[in-house]
């Protein structure tokens, strides 16, 4: 099958969170089963020049963006297999002074852009996708421009399109504004964009995708719900009978303490002893106590629904239990300014670095023996996954991907590969933390239940199966 990857980010050239791993590793897998998986993002200025250095430059022609015509220019460039289209406009993708990517004050402009650019482009290059995959409210109009002003076409009458919820938080809400000035949408569609009052992208293609998709079973069925709607349950619910749930993967090569040339040791199932001397390097970096305490590591944004009030609540009594802390993170300042003062109060149990290092979050999942995740909501979450991989059991609430990838370890004959909590409390943290800790100090099945972590399957492999199915389903 020909499938067209549409999203506002993508490894290994941009990205900010899980959809660029997600945008960089199923398109991989699927040309590995034998499709023509392609992928399409914008060029942004933040891209780095390494990468612009193979970047061909294809064709380029006009955008309509409301009444205006906007250039876009289309580069391609190949990685691991697969095709990439980078689409240029410096006006929407070149800001030298911000981050170049999100939160940008006509980001509603940029990515009504980039939504239908998606499709002006195949009028243009020799390929044309059977399916349209597009993700998150960045390219939400995609389906609604394809409906309404493509789908007569005949280059155009036989594509399908899937819209993939990332973030069900992030819906592209705007004033009614927007519909003339900048998606160029006759009024008489207004009830595709419209709702609660508001232009809601998410929603508009909820209304016109053939199929929805979101991240995790779980999180499929979570989102019918207002508690994690964020005020779209309404508009899923009339939608159920295209909407699913493929749980992620991770990128079992990228993630791999066997090769991971960015941790101290390299190690396996079959010899642990290298795990130790992640850990010992890494209490060494970070100028910890010397010691064997458990090491519970937190890469994470500083954000509410992340858990991190279940944190603050308990984090002393966890100090006071014996474990040491790594955290990694950024995010709001009443998060950041407890973490910090939590490093000054304890700087030979806490580590706290305010940012995101790619390197030292390596370091963390190979050298940490626990990684806790007591999210609020999560819709699928990687972190766990990766954490796994590196035999550090991971302490989680069971919510969205997290309960689908998270089983609890009563003991290492129950078939669990972690440690797990239903409620949103923080004792009830508390205690999955404390058992955590009771088998740590039982050395024997704890490194059995390091093992049986280390082999879990979490790959892409699993889940390009099921996405591999629903595609055939469309194309017939």
């Amino acid at each position: 099958m020909d499938i067209l990857y549409a999203a506002s980010e993508a490894q290994p050239f941009i990205g900010t969170g899980g959809l660029a791993d997600v945008a960089g590793a199923l398109p991989k897998q699927l040309c590995e089963f034998g499709h023509n998986a392609r992928v399409v993002l914008p060029l942004y200025s933040k891209i780095s020049p390494e990468l612009r250095e193979n970047l061909r430059f294809i064709c380029s022609f006009d955008v309509p963006v409301g009444w205006r015509q906007k250039y876009c220019g289309v580069f391609e460039a190949k990685v691991d297999g697969v095709t990439y289209y980078l689409l240029d406009n410096e006006e929407y993708f070149c800001r030298a002074f911000s981050n170049g990517i999100f939160g940008e004050y006509d980001a509603c402009e940029q990515f009504a852009f980039f939504s239908r650019a998606v499709i002006e482009m195949l009028a243009h290059i020799d390929w044309q996708p059977q399916v349209i995959n597009c993700n998150d409210w960045q390219t939400a109009l995609t389906p609604v421009y394809l409906q309404i002003f493509y789908k007569h076409l005949p280059i155009f009458e036989n594509i399908k399109t899937v819209f993939t919820i990332h973030n069900i938080q992030y819906q592209g809400k705007y004033g009614t504004e927007v519909i003339d000035e900048v998606m160029g949408i006759p009024s008489y569609y207004i009830n595709l964009l419209m709702y609660d009052g508001c232009v809601n992208m998410m929603k508009a293609a909820f209304e016109t995708s053939d199929k929805i998709t979101t991240v995790s079973p779980s999180y499929a069925w979570e989102i019918l719900d207002p508690w994690y709607s964020h005020g779209l349950d309404r508009a899923l619910n009339n939608k159920q009978y295209k909407l699913t749930g493929f749980l992620n993967g991770i990128d079992i090569d990228l993630y791999n303490p066997e090769t991971d040339s960015m941790i101290a040791k390299n190690f396996s199932a079959k010899d642990l002893s290298g795990k130790a001397a992640c850990k010992k390097a890494l209490i060494e970096e970070l100028k910890l106590a010397p010691g064997d305490e458990p090491i519970i590591g937190i890469v994470t944004r500083f954000v509410s629904h992340k858990g991190v009030d279940l944190i603050r609540t308990v984090f002393e009594e966890m100090v006071g239990d014996g474990c040491k802390f790594v955290v990694l993170g950024s995010g709001d300042k009443m998060y950041e300014d407890f973490f910090r003062e939590m490093a000054y109060r304890y700087p030979d149990k806490v580590s706290v670095t305010i940012g995101f290092i790619p390197s030292l979050a390596k370091r963390i999942y190979a050298s940490a023996d626990m990684f806790l995740m007591p999210s609020q909501s999560e819709p699928c979450g990687l972190a766990q996954m990766i954490s796994l991989r590196y035999g550090t059991i991971p302490i989680v609430r069971e919510t969205g991907g997290l309960r689908d990838s998270i089983i609890d370890a009563g003991s290492p004959e129950s078939g669990g590969n972690g440690f797990t909590f239903k409620t949103y409390n923080a004792h009830d943290m508390l205690d999955a933390v404390r058992r955590a800790h009771a088998l740590y100090n039982d050395r024997g099945n704890w490194q059995k239940l390091m093992v049986y972590a280390m082999g879990c399957d979490n790959s892409w492999a699993k889940s390009a199966e099921l996405y591999q199915g629903l595609y055939r389903e469309l194309v017939g």
